[in-house]
Parts: structure tokens; sequence; C-alpha cells
């Protein structure tokens, strides 16, 4: 760890008021917005070039398949930088990392609007991944090092609440801004709008955090940083697009183009349990990580399965318009703002009074994955579901699966030393995201094979039910970190 970014956590009990570290949540929940917001965009521009039957996606034979697999390689590509941006923050500094990575999506989702052609799309969702992978693990990480400990739970849920109001702009917005694309550039190409109003933005956040970053902690090493990452992130942009291609070029279906892509992750998983001599070796060799690890693909699977399809869901099943859709379906992103501090202070209290994070943890996700077969059943049952009660329905379970999000963070951070933070929770999100790679593109092709989304909600609640039962293997240290 670099001794730039350590910071002394003091005793708050007898602090009141605003601190520096009410600051830091602040500015890295403003961070999670515009990343979040940026990949979010995809799903229902996505949902919008297949109802206007645009020439990029319209044509396809199958063109839910095609758009999942779409953002399926966004993940591929935001995956595979997940423990690259953990052992990069672990060298250069988190602070340092976090900034490359807000300018880094800004630049790349302004790109993706002004490109022509899907492959060149493709590239740039990729590139877009692969900078916003390395936010992740440092922001976790940042946070355990700058705020007291009786408050980590809580500062990791507040800031990622920002997670929330990125995918509820994006939903809510997206409509409005291809209507004003439509004005602007013409009907062909209104979807470029979203893409360049939350890049600009993004990239004007981007400095602002920069600023705020040396501000807290004195010069970035961001020459050395950037240059690391943009070798790591060539050969694996190369990498995927290559498995794309050739996958493709062979007919292989969406979902399978999705799982080749995971195997590029296992590869990078393999090498790291071949340093079994080194501090990396540690990490992958934890059996507490590796359970919590491998839990939270369900989360990220239930995570980008209802973010990227939730606009498609409510249209298909109550037959609305795509502006009421995308109006309901931010009853699932918005429930965030609420669950995400609320878990994460539940978790801290259950901590302090050594029940243990764990228990709470299992309680959540058996709670979210019951209420999620509840809205599978209720989608097969119902020929016109209500929009009222589908709102509900993706609140409730939203509510709770955001809150049990921050539980496993600070149940993860418990179970590492202070020294692998960075890896660890880099090896956490790299292996949780294969869930986010292979949703949106199965769901796709189950959409386009069954004509609903009723399957695909059945298989998410399983998988979010299967996790719960290796959180109760993972065995949490009681004593206060």
């Amino acid at each position: 760890m670099t001794t730039e970014d350590t910071a002394a956590r003091e005793p708050t009990a007898h602090r009141t008021g605003w601190q520096p570290y009410h600051t830091l949540w602040a500015m890295l929940l403003g961070g999670w917005l515009f990343s979040y917001a940026d990949r979010t965009i995809t799903g229902p521009v996505v949902t919008w070039l297949i109802e206007n039957d645009h020439g990029m996606l319209g044509s396809a034979s199958h063109p839910h398949a095609l758009g999942g697999l779409i953002g399926s390689l966004f993940f591929a590509g935001y995956m595979l930088t997940q423990f690259p941006g953990g052992y990069l923050g672990d060298r250069f500094g988190h602070r340092t990392m976090l900034a490359v990575s807000l300018v880094w999506a800004g630049v790349a989702t302004l790109a993706s609007g002004v490109v022509s052609g899907l492959i060149a799309f493709v590239v740039l969702r990729v590139l877009t991944g692969l900078g916003e992978g390395v936010f992740y693990s440092n922001d976790r990480s940042l946070i355990a090092q700058r705020t007291p400990p009786e408050k980590t739970s809580l500062g990791m849920g507040v800031a990622i609440t920002g997670l929330s109001i990125g995918l509820t702009i994006a939903t809510i917005s997206t409509p409005y801004l291809i209507d004003w694309g439509a004005q602007v550039f013409g009907h062909e190409d209104a979807w470029r709008m979203p893409f360049l109003v939350l890049g600009g933005a993004t990239l004007a956040f981007g400095w602002v955090t920069t600023v705020y970053l040396r501000r807290i902690g004195g010069p970035l090493k961001a020459t050395g940083s950037t240059l690391r990452l943009l070798g790591i992130s060539a050969v694996l942009c190369a990498a995927v697009m290559a498995v794309y291609l050739i996958a493709d070029g062979a007919g292989m279906p969406s979902w399978g183009v999705a799982v080749l892509e995971c195997v590029l992750a296992f590869v990078l998983i393999g090498a790291i349990f071949a340093r079994r001599g080194s501090r990396l070796g540690s990490i992958s060799r934890n059996r507490n990580v590796l359970l919590l690890s491998f839990a939270f693909i369900a989360v990220m699977w239930n995570l980008w399965f209802f973010s990227f399809w939730s606009v498609s869901i409510v249209a298909d099943a109550a037959h609305s318009s795509f502006q009421n859709a995308a109006l309901v379906a931010t009853f699932n992103a918005g429930a965030g703002i609420l669950g995400f501090p609320v878990g994460g202070r539940l978790s801290d209290l259950a901590k302090d009074r050594e029940w243990g994070r764990r228990p709470l943890l299992i309680a959540f996700t058996v709670v979210q994955g019951v209420l999620v077969l509840v809205f599978a059943a209720y989608l097969q049952a119902q020929e016109k579901p209500s929009l009222l009660v589908m709102s509900v329905l993706l609140f409730v379970t939203s509510l709770f699966f955001n809150a049990l999000q921050p539980m496993a963070h600070a149940l993860l951070n418990d179970v590492v030393d202070a020294s692998e933070r960075g890896a660890a929770f880099g090896l956490f999100n790299l292996v949780g995201e294969i869930g986010a790679v292979i949703s949106p593109a199965l769901s796709g092709t189950l959409f386009d094979h069954y004509g609903s989304w009723t399957s695909a909600v059945y298989i998410d609640g399983a998988l979010m039910l299967t996790s719960a039962v290796l959180y109760v293997l993972v065995r949490e240290p009681m004593a206060r970190s």
C-alpha cells in the first residue's frame, strides 16, 4: 500500500458534525453515479434500437440476444480489470486509480456516441468497461483507509448509493435524451445523445474529483498508472474482441460468446493462483474471500439482469410505452438510494453488538431471492400485469438487494489484512462480474426463444438463494476491526 494514501482513522465517539471522511463519501458517491449512468444507458438505448428497427440491431434475427451480448462484452472488459485495478491501486495509490478511472470513463463514453458501426461501438463499450473496472476495488479500499472502523460499512453503503442514483438518472433520462437527439441529429442518430451528454458530464466530474483527490493526499502518480492501465487494457480489449469475432463468425449463440469471455477471467484467476508464494497468492487461497467472491456472482447477475433489461421486461409484460416502462423500471433502480445506506448502517450495528454481519447478510439474501421468485410467478400468472404491482415488487425486492451489498463488502473487508484490501476487492469483483457478463446475453437469448422474460427471472431468483448457501459457509471474525 502506498503511504500517501494512508490516513489515520480517529475514534469518532465524541466527534459530531461534518467530517473529512463524509466529503470523501460524497465524492465517491458522485463517482459511482456517473460511472453507473454511463454503463446503464446501454440497456435503454439497445431497447430503443430494437423497438425502432434501427439498422444497428433491428435487422438482426435475434435482436435481444445481440443487444444483451453488447452489455455482456462491456462487462467482460469491466471484469478483466478488477484485479489489475486493485493491484495497481495498491502500487500507485487508490486515489490515482479513482481519478484515472473517471476521466477514462468520460472520454470512452463520449467516443461511444461519436462512432458509427456495430463493431466500433462494441470496442468502445469494452474500453469503457476496462477503464471503469478499476474504480470498484480502489473505492472500497480508500473508504476503509480513511473512515473510522465503526463506520466503514455505512461509508461503503453511502458511497455506493451513487450506483442507484446513476441507474435512476440514466433510466429516466435516456428516453428524453433520445427525443432531444432526434431533434438535433435526426431520428437515425438520436441514440447518440445519451452517450454525449453523460460522457461529457462524467469527464467534467472526473476533473473535479482529480482536484479533490490531489488536495487530500498530494500529487497523483497518474502518468505511470495510466500507461500501465493502457498497456493492460490494450491486451485485454484485443482478447475480448478476438473471442467475440471468432465465436460470432463460427455461429456461436450470444450466451455462448459470453461464457467464452468468462474463460478469459478464469485464465486470469488461474494465473493468480499460480503465484502461491506471493501476496496475491495468499488472497487467492483465502477461503472466506473465495466464498464471498463466488456468492457475489449471483448479486452481479441480478444487478445487471434487471439494470440492463428492466425497461424491456416492463414494456413487454404490460405492453406499455417506452417512456412508461422506463418510469416503472426506476423503482428497481431507485430503491438503492434507501437500501445501500440502511444496509450499511444495519451491518455496522450488528457488528458492534457482536451479532456479526453474516447472519444479516444471509437473511437479506434469502428474502430478496424469494421476492424475485414471487415477481416471476406474478409475471407468469398475469396476462397483462399491473404497472402498480410491478412497481411495488421491483421496489421492495431491490430494497433488500441493495441493502445486502454493503454488508458483503464490509464482511470482505473484515476477513483480509489492510495491506491486501485492493487485491481482495479486485478478485472479489473479478469473480462476481462473471454474473454480469453472462446475464444480459443469456437472458436476451431466453427471451428470443420463449417470447417472455419469466424463465430468466426464475433463474435469477434461484441464483440468489444459492448465494445465501455460500454465505453460510463463511467464517466471520467476531472481533471488531
